[in-house]
């Protein structure tokens, strides 16, 4: 089994166990962990939140690692023009960017580490979910797609929490 292969088998694994962590939370929306729903099912990630400027400034800066279901949420105070980059990042990650509602408006897979071009997540970004390369293919995540978390607004969401 080659070495790509092998790699695949076990994103897919890891995210089917996201799949049923999620569906065991149904319903639940922990400022800890986000959700994530469309024709894949649903995925469930921990998250660390960066909601303040130097908290999204660091990001995942300097990490060596990042468990399998775990990740980074940046919450913006409002919708703006998002663009990162991956300076001083180690791990190559998937950044998935959504709107104000929880949308999942673009996804940039495998942003390469330490690379300063950068990634343009377009207008309208409220909330933007970094989370291992390779995570948002195996598990489907793309435009379209559903965030949950209690940052926000529940009024507007489209998924709000207590929601299945």
């Amino acid at each position: 089994m080659g070495s790509s292969r092998a790699w695949r088998e076990i994103l897919t694994a890891v995210a089917l166990s996201g799949l049923m962590a999620g569906s065991a939370l149904a319903g639940a929306c922990d400022p800890q962990a986000v959700d994530l729903r469309g024709p894949f099912g649903k995925a469930h990630f921990t998250v660390e939140v960066a909601d303040d400027t130097s908290e999204r400034a660091r990001g995942l800066m300097f990490r060596e690692q990042l468990g399998r279901s775990a990740g980074m949420l940046f919450v913006y105070d409002s919708p703006q023009h998002a663009v990162f980059w991956m300076k001083n990042t180690l791990l190559p990650l998937d950044m998935i960017f959504a709107d104000a509602t929880g949308r999942v408006t673009q996804v940039h897979a495998n942003a390469v580490p330490q690379d300063e071009t950068p990634i343009d997540g377009g207008s309208g970004v409220r909330f933007v979910l970094e989370v291992n390369a390779g995570m948002a293919a195996a598990i489907g995540i793309a435009p379209g797609a559903e965030l949950r978390h209690p940052a926000i607004a529940q009024n507007t969401a489209v998924w709000p929490c207590g929601a299945e």
